[in-house]
């Protein structure tokens, strides 16, 4: 990452907060937006990366400022009912962003829809089934449309299903949250947190364009990976209840609705990005030997 990069991010939450901390001492500034002061009080912290309030709800106070010196911009936070909070409120201070040269959007491979278990890649056309994906691929090409406009590239990321420290199978086993419901065929794809900071760091490198599919090389039925969680802890694996009888929420079963296996073709030939966790195994190996899964 060049040293002339003044990074700013929408969002940082779980994915988007590890690569801003992974850009320090990379980029020449950086600067992004959090929901509330406490979480401010804590990036303020430490050095490295200055937080502005944005609850969606109004501008947040210097968030235009920041925003219009920036040259790369990285959105992660989601669309709700009412659309996309950042193009509600900052899509003119966007375009009038004089010094931007790229833009990534954090979108999520669930706007694929069901292709009954087939491979899916970046050249694949997306029909998604719930109003939740539905409205992201809609905000997927609103920011098409501003990035055209503003004349920048606009790398878009479908990301597959995250983990990583905090939030894995074995957090869901200790707490008692851990379920393995089988349905004939069903498999998903991941990717481990670590993996979607590396592929972000080589984009911003490359001033990527288009969309780049963020996944593992293993879809995977979920009730296996569980079982491989549970055997790594040493825990009884939860019996497996069939996907007919599960008590899930709605949103919960939209997933399941959801049969696809993602390509990551793209992201390791065109971006160069090798993954360090090519599947769960490897990923929930790590985490487990290294202590670092809580």
């Amino acid at each position: 990452m060049s040293q002339h990069v003044r990074l700013f991010v929408f969002g940082l939450g779980y994915s988007a907060g590890r690569f801003a901390a992974a850009s320090r001492g990379k980029a020449e500034w950086i600067g992004g937006t959090v929901r509330g002061i406490e979480k401010a009080v804590a990036i303020s912290a430490e050095p490295g990366i200055r937080p502005y309030v944005f609850d969606g709800k109004s501008p947040g106070v210097g968030v235009a400022e920041a925003v219009k010196v920036a040259t790369h911009l990285v959105v992660s936070i989601p669309s709700g009912e009412g659309g996309d909070p950042v193009l509600a409120h900052h899509r003119g201070t966007v375009l009038a962003a004089s010094g931007l040269k790229w833009i990534g959007y954090l979108s999520t491979a669930g706007v694929y829809g069901d292709y009954g278990g087939a491979w899916v890649s970046e050249a694949t056309t997306p029909h998604p089934a719930s109003e939740r994906t539905k409205r992201r691929l809609a905000t997927e090409q609103a920011w098409a449309e501003l990035a055209a406009e503003r004349g920048v590239p606009l790398a878009t990321f479908r990301i597959a299903g995250i983990y990583g420290p905090g939030r894995n199978a074995f957090v869901n086993l200790a707490e008692g949250k851990a379920h393995r419901i089988v349905k004939a065929g069903q498999v998903f794809n991941r990717v481990h947190v670590d993996d979607i900071v590396a592929a972000l760091l080589a984009a911003v490198d490359g001033n990527v364009a288009g969309i780049v599919n963020l996944a593992d090389d293993e879809p995977a039925p979920p009730q296996d990976v569980v079982a491989f969680a549970a055997g790594l802890m040493g825990v009884d694996s939860p019996p497996e209840v069939p996907f007919e009888n599960a008590d899930l929420s709605p949103m919960a079963r939209s997933f399941y609705g959801e049969n696809k296996r993602v390509s990551n073709k793209r992201l390791k030939q065109e971006l160069g990005v090798a993954l360090r966790y090519r599947t769960y195994r490897e990923g929930l190996s790590a985490m487990w030997r290294d202590e670092t899964w809580r």
